[in-house]
This record gives C-alpha cells, sequence and structure tokens, in this order.
C-alpha cells in the first residue's frame, strides 16, 4: 500500500495519492467505519501509477454500493448533482427548494423588470427583510468552474433590478442581494470579487462548511439522482416531470407507476428515498 502513487486529477494534474481524503469521502457517506477502512485498503491495493481520481471513485463507489446503497448514494453526491442536467432547470429547482426549507418565500424562473431592461430570474427568495436574487450555473462536468466574468456579469443584472426594487413602495427598509449558485467551484477570483460588492456565493464546497454538499446532507433534499435504484432513462423522466428530489419521489409513490416501474421494484426505490429524506 504505497501512498506515494501519483494520481491524475480531472484537470491532468499529477498528485501523491493521499488516503485521507478518500477516507474523509467516505465518512460523508454515513458508512459504518469498518466499512470505510476496508474500502480504503483494498483502493490503496489496486492502485497503480497515474491512475485517474475518476477511476478512483468508481472503484470506491462499486464497493461502497455492495456494502450499502443508501451510503453509495450519499457517496455519489456530487456526480448526482452534475446528472440534473441536461438543462440547468432542476438545479435551479433544488436551489429554491433549499431556499424554501430555510424558511424563504421562493419563486423560480422569474422574468422581472429592471430599471432599465427585463431580466429572467432563476430564483427570488424573500424572508423578513431580505430579499435575494439567484441566479444558478450548473454544470456538467466538474472540470468547468465559475470564473470572475460570471459574478462579474450577475452583479451587473442584480444592480439593474436592485435599481427598480428601491423604487417600489414597501422596499424601504428591505436588504437587497443578489447571488450566484454553482454545482462546481469557483476561482479565486470570482470569490475575490464576490466578496468585494457582497454577492452571495455558494458552490459545492463553499463558503466553508455551508456549501451545497453541507447544506444538502443537513436538509436531507438529496436530489433523486443520488438513488442507485432508478436508471438513468428512469431519473431523466421524473426530472422531466419537474420532481428533483428523494423526498418528493418518496411523497408521491404514484409517480413510480406513472413511468412505468414495476411494483416489484417500488420498495427498494421508495426505502432508499425514504433514508435519504433524513437530515443529519
Amino acid at each position: 500500500m504505497n501512498e506515494s502513487v501519483l494520481i491524475k486529477k480531472y484537470s491532468g494534474e499529477l498528485q501523491a495519492f493521499d488516503v485521507n481524503k478518500l477516507i474523509n469521502s467516505l465518512h460523508r457517506s454515513k458508512a459504518e467505519e469498518d466499512i470505510v477502512q476496508d474500502i480504503a485498503h483494498k483502493v490503496q491495493e489496486q492502485l497503480e501509477e497515474g491512475m485517474t481520481t475518476k477511476k478512483i471513485y468508481q472503484m470506491a463507489f462499486k464497493m461502497l454500493k455492495g456494502k450499502s446503497r443508501v451510503s453509495a448514494s450519499k457517496y455519489k453526491l456530487k456526480k448526482a448533482l452534475m446528472e440534473l442536467g441536461p438543462t440547468g432547470f432542476p438545479f435551479e429547482n433544488l436551489v429554491g427548494k433549499l431556499f424554501a426549507h430555510e424558511g424563504y418565500t421562493t419563486k423560480v424562473g422569474v422574468i422581472l423588470q429592471g430599471n432599465c431592461v427585463q431580466h429572467e430570474i432563476d430564483v427570488i427568495a424573500q424572508k423578513d427583510n431580505k430579499h435575494y436574487m439567484i441566479e444558478c450555473k450548473y454544470h456538467s462536468d466538474q472540470r468547468r468552474t465559475c470564473n470572475v466574468k460570471i459574478p462579474l456579469y450577475i452583479q451587473s443584472r442584480f444592480l439593474d433590478v436592485k435599481t427598480k426594487w428601491e423604487h417600489q413602495k414597501g422596499h424601504e427598509a428591505k436588504i437587497h442581494k443578489g447571488g450566484l449558485y454553482t454545482n462546481t467551484r469557483f476561482t479565486t477570483d470570482a470569490i475575490q470579487y464576490g466578496k468585494c460588492v457582497g454577492l452571495l456565493l455558494t458552490s459545492w464546497n463553499y463558503p466553508k462548511g455551508n456549501g451545497l454538499k453541507e447544506r444538502i446532507d443537513k436538509s436531507g433534499f438529496h436530489p433523486l439522482t443520488a438513488l442507485t435504484t432508478l436508471t438513468k432513462a428512469e431519473k431523466i423522466k421524473l426530472l422531466d416531470k419537474g420532481i428533483v428530489l428523494c423526498k418528493e419521489l418518496h411523497e408521491n409513490p404514484m409517480l413510480l407507476n406513472q413511468i412505468g416501474i414495476s411494483e416489484k421494484r417500488h420498495k427498494k426505490i421508495l426505502d432508499d428515498s425514504e433514508a435519504l429524506c433524513k437530515s443529519t
């Protein structure tokens, strides 16, 4: 078990394999400790020079799925977010539901008149005196990042909307903020600019301790694409119906009949959906 083996990241960069990173990612799946250690041990045994992080993930996921479907579903959360495409709407829907869970009144996919022009806004969220305009940037490839051009663009749109909002009755005491959510990562410049102008930035792992992965785990709002008991085609059918969360599927089991899933498969799907609904 040689931890000095060089592995290839998604970016193509080579780095020394760090078993602790693998163990930490497995811990997030809430798998039992003996399972985590067993998988880490077996992955180390199968490591080869130049092996990709994607291949290592696939090995670990396959082993975990054989031990616990629910843990495997939690482990694949990042990939599950990538599978919400091909359009960005399911991701926008997920972001709207996260805000609603946190006590906000939300609207998804809204046309707003700014001071100068109209804007199509992904999510509007309101709570008490907070009034937020949120834009979502969905990527199906985790190598894609949000560079500084994107928050620059979002901020310019927000300022046009904010000017209009501030002239509306009842908005005198409201705190207006723009925001940007992505399922991948921000570049350093994007974060620096966002902080400077006061944009609400959220990505897979930003802000630290309160990124998408933590908020989804805390709320139990796992995307249905995390389920290992559904095929890709079945997931697409559900997404086309506007269903995004395991929670929604569990609360509406008749949806399984509507997309042609046989009764004998229902229990496993609904059991896993229920387990993933539980917040941590």
